[in-house]
């Protein structure tokens, strides 16, 4: 596990000597070819690392644990891994990047590594594997109706939620019917109500019962209206001539 310091201090001796050629006479295939093939050792160092189950030793090390993470989440898609299979080097004032080829069972992939030209220590570790332009589009269709479906959903939770609130509103109006109903039905059997409804009913036929009395007794030729009561007046449904 140790190698891949070791390789790391090679790499940053490369680095300066190359810094030094590109100063007098720009990097050679010589140098490029060397950048790779410590980029190939690098790659093959993170498999044994990650095989061995000691990603963990890395966590002070940002740079070399987010690349051994992201190494090993790719070879689930990678398959077995079946070694480097060249790559390219470019060297700036800045930086150094290694691109090396990565052959696998299921998927090829390529290994990003960025190096810092100041210091020599990683600046990042990528690894981007080679997938067909069917499953491309297989996973930007998958992408595209999950975010639909995401939002579908959201959509139909706040339609019931206000679904709800409608619910709510109806069964508060459907109790408070029964509490109007009960206190009307207080008010009409009160007894003090009933009685002056009575009351006012019989003032309102007093005159009426008392001329059909003075007319019924004047038709009899009875002076007064001792002899007969009138106890109920109909509204009679015939016509005048019918009673005629």
């Amino acid at each position: 596990m140790k190698k891949l310091f070791a390789i790391l201090g090679v790499i940053t001796c490369m680095i300066g000597l190359c810094a030094c050629g590109q100063e007098e006479a720009g990097t050679g295939d010589a140098n490029t070819e060397s950048m790779v093939q410590f980029g190939e050792t690098t790659v093959q160092q993170m498999d044994e690392i990650v095989k061995q189950g000691a990603i963990e030793q890395y966590e002070s090390q940002p740079e070399i644990y987010a690349g051994l993470l992201g190494w090993q989440d790719a070879l689930n898609d990678i398959g077995t891994f079946e070694g480097p299979n060249g790559g390219t080097a470019v060297v700036t004032d800045e930086e150094m990047i290694v691109t090396v080829n990565v052959l696998g069972s299921s998927h090829n992939a390529t290994v990003e590594i960025v190096f810092d030209a100041t210091t020599g220590g990683y600046a990042g570790i990528t690894t981007n594997v080679a997938y067909s332009l069917g499953e491309i589009m297989i996973k930007a269709a998958m992408n595209t109706v999950i975010g639909m479906g995401t939002v579908f959903a959201v959509l139909i939770l706040i339609s019931l939620i206000i679904s709800c609130f409608t619910l709510v509103s109806k069964l508060e109006t459907n109790k408070q019917k029964p509490a109007a109903s009960a206190s009307a039905g207080s008010v009409q059997s009160d007894p003090v109500v009933t009685q002056i409804a009575q009351k006012e009913e019989l003032s309102d036929d007093t005159e009426l019962v008392a001329v059909i009395a003075a007319a019924i007794a004047a038709y009899e030729g009875s002076g007064s209206t001792d002899g007969f009561v009138v106890r109920s007046i109909r509204k009679s449904n015939k016509s005048k001539w019918q009673n005629a």
